[in-house]
């Protein structure tokens, strides 16, 4: 039985965005990773002509969606792997939180996830009544681990985990007869060398796994890359045994995505082009903001993949955070990704060009 949730930790913000309310400027919100983009034409379209979807939709997703998964991890991942093996999901927030549920975990087991990290996976554990455990080297993940999260390229500090150590992660998971996952859904924005001309590896990685798959389970979501964030399309694929472990389990729960999500997902999943523009566009961003955090006195750590900026000034974050609301930005904490990054702020680079713009003017004229 869990016990009780802690209060949702945005509500914390709310007095520091309406200081930033008052520039004179305006707010400017680099808090929230959501995507202000627009959706790519093609999957507006593939949405529109699947909207005559009057049927239950496949639990498993159709044919042609797990088809379209499989073909993509061949294609951008490097990962063969069968379309059974594949499984739609509604969003990766959803699947990350109830992953726990999903695979029976209860009390006296543990959930481990990073030391940084992206409060979602501490919060699958206690909705389960699970032990959670922030740790980020195998050694010291403990016999009672029933579940490994890993997250590469990570949120928030964007630090990528090399075939090395991933493979050192699994080999651990299986030591432990423990199932790990890798979230990875910021794998198409590599910034700095050598992740700028390389592939992030996936925890499917055949250097990492080889061909043996158990276990070992792969999340990924079109939010971002996509700009899907609304349409919550997601998938999760791996461990054959697992994956069918899991549909039962939400066959039950009825947790179906939508018919028009999963065509639209198709139409996402085979177009290259709009990834690369999207990449363009928040690269463009990341050489705007990068220069000015530090000519305002940030340092910038990590931040080599993924869609975040993560700076300190060597000072609380909460101070940073109210010293960005007098500039009238509004940045996220690194309170809020667990007990290890008390002197963080993220900045997301999903804002639009015009606010990445005056947000780093802002920052270069209260540079010292």
């Amino acid at each position: 039985m869990r016990g009780a949730l802690p209060d949702y930790p945005w509500d914390a913000m709310a007095p520091y965005a309406a200081e930033a309310a008052l520039h004179p400027g305006g707010a400017l919100n680099l808090s929230i990773g959501s995507p202000v983009d627009p959706t790519p034409q093609s999957v507006r379209d593939a949405l529109a002509a699947a909207t005559d979807a009057h049927a239950y939709p496949a639990t498993a997703g159709a044919p042609a969606v797990r088809d379209a998964i499989s073909e993509w991890f061949l294609r951008r991942r490097g990962v063969t792997i069968a379309p059974t093996a594949t499984l739609p999901t509604i969003g990766s927030k959803e699947l990350v939180a109830l992953l726990p549920f999903l695979l029976g975990i209860g009390a006296g087991e543990a959930v481990v996830f990073p030391r940084i990290a992206y409060p979602s996976y501490e919060m699958g554990a206690a909705l389960v009544g699970a032990e959670a455990i922030a740790s980020d080297d195998p050694a010291d993940w403990p016999e009672r681990t029933r579940l490994i999260w890993i997250n590469s390229p990570s949120n928030p500090d964007g630090r990528v985990m090399d075939v090395p150590a991933l493979r050192a992660a699994v080999e651990r998971a299986r030591e432990l007869g423990a199932v790990i996952a890798g979230d990875e859904c910021y794998a198409e924005f590599g910034w700095d060398a050598p992740w700028d001309a390389e592939r992030i590896p996936s925890i499917l990685d055949p250097r990492v796994v080889g061909d043996d798959h158990t276990g070992v389970l792969s999340v990924y979501s079109l939010s971002k890359q996509s700009n899907l964030a609304g349409y919550r399309a997601a998938f999760i694929a791996g461990d054959p045994s697992l994956i069918e472990t899991l549909l039962t389990v939400r066959k039950h729960a009825g947790l179906m995505q939508p018919a028009p999500v999963q065509a639209a997902m198709v139409a996402a999943l085979g177009d290259e082009e709009h990834v690369a523009e999207q990449r363009a566009r928040y690269r463009s961003r990341r050489d705007v903001l990068l220069p000015a955090l530090e000519a305002a006195g940030y340092r910038v750590e990590g931040s080599e993949a993924g869609l975040y900026l993560w700076a300190t000034r060597g000072v609380d974050a909460w101070e940073s955070i109210a010293e960005f609301a007098r500039l009238g930005i509004v940045v996220g904490p690194g309170h809020f990704y667990g007990d290890h990054s008390p002197q963080h702020v993220r900045l997301a680079l999903t804002a639009s060009d015009a606010d990445i713009t005056a947000a780093a003017q802002r920052l270069e004229q209260s540079a010292p």
